[in-house]
């Protein structure tokens, strides 16, 4: 089964180093707002509330990652794929301190892979 969201090692890296920093309780949400564009936020449990209309859309470095319903409508044709590079993000993302930055890449499901989320009721 192809997977909805993935990390780079990169972003695996950054994760790792989080984890260390903060514990596991930590989560990724995608954004949709105005203020952090499509931005990969990192969360500590309970700073943010997912709610009923947010999707699961896997699991990246042993931590949930959720986007909202109506972003999800524009990616749910995407395999999102979360990277770190240098710099500031700008986000209210717990690695804002770092030097380093979430960011997020795409790439269009194969009819194959589409099918196959399709089939399993992932889509």
């Amino acid at each position: 089964m192809v997977d909805r969201v993935t990390a780079t090692p990169a972003a695996l890296e950054l994760i790792a180093t989080l984890k260390q920093q903060h514990g596991p309780k930590l989560f990724f949400f995608l954004s949709g707002g105005c203020c952090d564009n499509s931005s990969p936020n990192c969360y500590l449990e309970g700073e943010l509330t997912i709610g009923a209309y947010d999707v699961h859309l896997g699991d990246i470095g042993g931590l949930p990652f959720y986007v909202g319903a109506t972003q999800y409508e524009y990616w749910k044709h995407t395999q999102v794929i979360i990277d770190a590079v240098d710099g500031a993000g700008g986000t209210f993302s717990l690695e804002s301190n770092t030097g380093k930055a979430f960011f997020t890449r795409s790439r269009i499901f194969e009819d194959a892979e589409w099918a196959e989320l399709q089939a399993a009721g992932l889509v």
